[in-house]
């Protein structure tokens, strides 16, 4: 289902994400929701939610990228 505001997406994206990719992966997920509710727009067996969740990632990985060494996802521009 989609979420209303930052402080319900689930944990594991919460705890990690710095606020501009969270703002990123509300937005993006919340359209992709929309976008496949009809399961022919989706492959296989594939959950509208799930769907959202791997485009969610996609557009945070486009603008964000996780620091191995501190294992924190920052801005692309601020990344080593």
């Amino acid at each position: 289902m989609p979420y209303e505001n930052i402080d319900e997406l689930p944990p594991a994206v919460r705890n990690n994400l710095p606020p501009h990719a969270l703002e990123i992966y509300l937005a993006v997920y919340n359209n992709a929701w929309t976008e496949y509710q009809d399961p022919i727009r989706r492959r296989g067996n594939t959950t509208a939610e799930m769907v959202a969740r791997k485009v969610a990632w996609a557009a945070v990985k486009k603008e964000s990228a996780k620091d191995l060494e501190t294992g924190r996802w920052e801005p692309l521009f601020y990344h080593k």
